[in-house]
């Protein structure tokens, strides 16, 4: 038997060992190509600029992508956009937000370097949290009460995976809680969006946007416009008639308060920003046709010396606040919070201006028996005359007709004394009533409110079948479309506020209120719906949500 050879040993047990050696190099190569082709076919297939590199050595892969800041297309001008999905959303993670059509700005890339295309990650998009949630919200999303109210209280260890926001039917999430991964420090959210959902349209009312509904307007003078309400006929009309039904239906004692159809739209939607009103347009559904109303009246001025706006503000924000949105812009000043929680009105000066009966408030009056003393008076002068008439008839009749000139003499002086007697007596009594009433308790302002707008209901002012709610919409309204009762109502609300804060009202102070007491009624009811509105939102979504809007300023999503 002969011995191997050194060739024959290189070639049986050489070889093979090289190629064995060799082969984790070729698998490496061959399987990261076929990585970097998958991974740049992803990328085409999401629409994204990314640059990939690969180490066949190492089996590395390098994958550079674009990190950008994003925004919500305008409303307007891009809405087929805004109100449409992406037609080519990313399937990679973290590209859940390219399921919406965005204002991109590009500020940087991020590097991976991946294994296998699932540990490939899209850079997630870095986005207002309030842009973000006003967006979702526009389209129909409706907010979750327990997710703001975990997200304000556990911050960024909130559970993974806790919905924010859920679909218009609210069955399904919108935008959760996702990991902290690529959030770098901020909070992580994932969004998604299905065309089975459905979506509001261009001309639903937009966050940060209310809407304030008038009374029918009036006829004009042609009467020739088909939208003009046609009027009852005489004997049709009854003392039912005259109220209004579940529609506001034009009754005639208030159709004196009522702009005809030129002046003024029977809806208008106000933008309120951070600064107060920003925009008021009448409400139609074709955007096109929105002309601007004149807002300067309502305009809130950089030195803060037009309370007007400030007011208008404060008062459509509680509104809106109270009855149809979570999400709003303006902050009502401190100031004025404060004025609206304080008891300022005191009953008795609603009895006297005739607003509530003396028997509906608590006693604060002292009372008078001039009952008791009118008849008193009476038996004494009944005596005195008795006594007079019977010294009479014993005098001579020369003595006696003179006895009788000087009683009747002195009766009518004692009369023109008792007159100017009772005079200084009421006058009197008005003082220490005034007083009194100055000085009796002090009503909540939601109470004051409740009886002003009976009374306004009562005069014709206000319709018989509208809340307060309803009574300040209107009002809101009127104010939009006329100077005079904007102009009469801030006076007296800056003088209602003055008093208070000069420590309570006076004698001058009750002199302004009964002379614009229509004013003050009407006043009485903006400060009861911006108290109500800091009570309705303590504790409740709304609070949640601006919280944390205020924490969160700048969220990533993906």
């Amino acid at each position: 038997m002969t011995m191997a050879s050194g060739p024959d040993i290189i070639t049986y047990i050489g070889v093979p060992l090289a190629v064995l050696g060799v082969a984790p190099i070729i698998y490496n190569t061959i399987s990261t190509i076929a990585t970097v082709m998958k991974v740049k076919r992803m990328l085409r297939r999401g629409r994204l600029a990314g640059i990939t590199r690969g180490d066949v050595i190492n089996h590395v892969i390098e994958v550079e992508l674009p990190r950008y800041t994003i925004a919500p297309l305008h409303r307007e001008e891009h809405y087929k956009e805004y109100w449409g999905l992406c037609d080519y959303p990313s399937k990679i993670p973290g590209g859940s937000w390219t399921i919406f059509n965005w204002k991109c700005h590009k500020i940087g890339l991020k590097t991976q370097r991946i294994d296998y295309t699932d540990q490939l990650r899209q850079p997630q998009a870095e986005i207002g949290f309030e842009e973000l949630i006003s967006f979702l919200l526009d389209l129909g999303a409706i907010p979750s009460a327990n997710g703001f109210r975990m997200l304000r209280g556990s911050g960024l260890w909130v559970p993974i995976g806790t919905p924010l926001l859920l679909s218009p039917d609210g069955h399904e999430t919108v935008l959760t809680i996702a990991p902290l991964d690529d959030s770098d420090g901020n909070l992580s959210l994932a969004v998604r969006w299905s065309t089975n959902w459905g979506m509001r349209d261009q001309s639903s009312l937009p966050p940060y946007w209310v809407l304030i509904k008038g009374l029918p307007v009036q006829p004009s003078a042609g009467g020739d416009n088909p939208e003009t309400i046609v009027p009852k006929p005489v004997e049709a009309t009854t003392e039912d008639s005259a109220k209004t039904d579940g529609n506001d239906t034009l009754a005639p004692k208030t159709a004196k308060y009522i702009p005809t159809i030129e002046e003024a739209p029977p809806a208008i939607r106000c933008q309120i920003g951070t600064n107060g009103l920003i925009a008021a347009t009448p409400d139609d559904f074709d955007p096109q046709l929105f002309d601007q109303l004149s807002i300067g009246h309502l305009e809130i001025d950089d030195m803060n010396t037009n309370t007007t706006g400030i007011w208008f503000a404060s008062a459509i924000t509680a509104f809106g606040t109270s009855s149809q949105t979570i999400l709003w812009n303006y902050k009502i000043p401190s100031d004025i919070l404060g004025f609206t929680k304080k008891d300022s009105i005191p009953c008795g000066i609603l009895v006297l201006l005739g607003v509530v009966g003396e028997s509906a408030t608590p006693e604060w009056a002292t009372q008078y028996d001039d009952e008791g003393e009118k008849r008193e008076e009476q038996m004494r002068k009944l005596k005195e005359q008795s006594r007079a008439v019977m010294k009479e008839n014993q005098l001579p009749p020369d003595q006696k007709a003179a006895a009788i000139r000087e009683r009747q003499l002195k009766s009518h002086d004692d009369w023109v004394e008792s007159l100017n007697t009772t005079r200084r007596r009421d006058a009197q009594r008005a003082e220490t009533r005034m007083v009194e009433a100055i000085q009796s308790p002090k009503w909540d302002n939601k109470l004051v409110a409740e009886h002003n707008l009976a009374w306004l209901k009562k005069e014709g002012h206000v319709e018989e079948s509208h809340d307060l709610k309803r009574a300040v919409e209107v009002l809101l309204w009127r104010m939009v479309n006329d100077l005079k009762i904007t102009g009469d109502l801030i006076t007296l609300l800056d003088s209602w506020k003055a008093f208070v804060d000069s420590g309570g009202i006076r004698r001058v102070d009750y002199q302004i209120l009964k002379e614009n007491q229509v004013a003050f009624a009407n006043a009485s009811l903006l400060v009861a719906i911006i108290e109500d509105s800091v009570s309705a939102a303590l504790g409740s979504l709304a609070m949640d949500l601006q919280e944390c809007i205020r924490v969160w300023r700048k969220v990533r999503l993906g």
